[in-house]
């Protein structure tokens, strides 16, 4: 799983640059270019409310969960999974009615 940064999205959409949004929040150009490239591990609250007041937006507008591969079982897992097959009924067994 993934959480995807759509700063830039919005900025041009408010035709606003990267400098101009950092000035108005009162964020350090640098900590707002680590948000934006998705490489931060955390945000305040107080810093997306921030954000979203400047850009008048919402924290979904910037911010979007994506789901990724890993989600999926492994490999190693479908195929076993595949090489099992169907279940044969040893002798003497009855197959349950259908």
């Amino acid at each position: 799983m993934a959480i995807v940064v759509r700063l830039d999205d919005v900025l041009h959409e408010r035709r606003m640059t990267l400098t101009e949004l950092a000035e108005t929040v009162g964020i350090t150009l640098a900590n707002l270019s680590i948000l934006k490239t998705g490489k931060a591990r955390a945000v305040r609250f107080s810093t997306l409310e921030a954000i979203c007041e400047a850009l008048q937006c919402q924290p979904g507008d910037l911010l979007e969960y994506v789901s990724s591969a890993s989600d999926a079982p492994p490999a190693a897992a479908v195929a076993h999974q595949r090489l099992k097959g169907p279940l044969r009924l040893a002798e003497g067994d009855e197959a349950a009615p259908t």
